[in-house]
């Protein structure tokens, strides 16, 4: 016969058990609860641009449950080229053009009347894209101080284009700028990149023709994307590692009008396969696209 001791021994046993299984069947229930239930990525997305060929290619080293190929879809319905500038301004700037009484005078003594400076921003890519594609509206991701903006603003002008170019830049620039551009001044933290760019463009008398956007690439593209706000010509160049170029590119792509060209900049770099040019080719992969390389450029299409 079991003792009483050994019972009151076995109760107290079992109910501490009985607290450890409940605590563990919680912790596995909302564990379950966290898991992502990502739907299948099968079909790459499709994006509003005749540039997409029917069959798009398969990433086949990629996990079918992968959810580096879901970005948003769905566009508004695009907008007429010829509304574009009135509703950036209207949407951002309260329907006033940014450059109006400017430079302020507090900042005019930290300016230079003109200071262009890019990277590969004469290439012969511009002069022959926008000669192809004669476009009505250009975005540019990634701006710095204006130079490939500006030489694209004086193509479209020579050709009689009235066409309207939108940078997308949040004018922070890196952490080693203030060390790399010493005469580009900074004042409580604050860069002067984007003024400086402001006065560039005032100085080529381009204030109509550029609109710049001073925010980071993934929000301002969502936006355009919920505008309407489409384009002919698309140049990519801002953050030149994978992660940035490949969210950059999907994105844009979705903004491309129907014809319309999309391109960028350092396809040949010192981080090869570990930065823009990965992120290209994937991309070209999934989508069924070629890539073009010219000169350190890259130019998606069906070719």
């Amino acid at each position: 016969m079991i003792s009483y001791a050994f019972h009151r021994h076995l109760r107290g046993f079992i109910k501490p058990a009985s607290y450890f299984l409940i605590l563990l069947l919680t912790y596995y229930l909302g564990y379950l609860s966290a898991v992502p239930k990502n739907p299948p990525s099968d079909t790459p997305l499709h994006h509003y641009s005749a540039t997409t060929t029917a069959n798009p290619l398969p990433l086949p080293t990629q996990p079918q449950s992968s959810d580096h190929y879901q970005f948003q879809t769905r566009c508004t319905d695009p907008i007429p080229p010829e509304l574009t500038r009135q509703t950036i301004l209207h949407r951002i700037f309260n329907g006033t053009s940014p450059y109006l009484g400017f430079p302020q005078p507090h900042i005019k003594p930290l300016l230079r009347q003109k200071r262009i400076k890019g990277w590969g921003s004469n290439g012969a890519v511009f002069k022959n894209l926008i000669h192809k594609v004669r476009p009505t509206t250009i975005i540019e991701i990634g701006t710095f101080l204006g130079a490939s903006a500006i030489h694209m603003a004086e193509l479209t002008r020579e050709l009689g284009l009235n066409t309207q170019i939108l940078c997308i830049d949040d004018f922070r620039g890196w952490p080693s700028l203030p060390n790399q551009f010493r005469d580009i001044k900074m004042v409580n933290g604050n860069s002067m990149l984007m003024y400086q760019f402001m006065q560039n463009v005032i100085e080529v008398n381009a204030t109509e023709s550029i609109t710049f956007l001073p925010f980071s690439t993934g929000s301002t593209l969502e936006r355009l994307c919920e505008w309407g706000v489409f384009a002919d010509l698309i140049e990519v160049d801002a953050g030149h590692d994978f992660h940035s170029a490949w969210s950059d590119i999907n994105r844009a792509y979705k903004l491309l009008r129907p014809g319309g060209v999309i391109f960028g900049h350092d396809y040949f770099t010192v981080a090869d396969n570990r930065g823009v040019r990965r992120a290209v080719n994937m991309f070209a992969r999934v989508n069924g696209l070629r890539v073009k390389p010219d000169g350190q450029h890259w130019v998606l299409g069906s070719f």
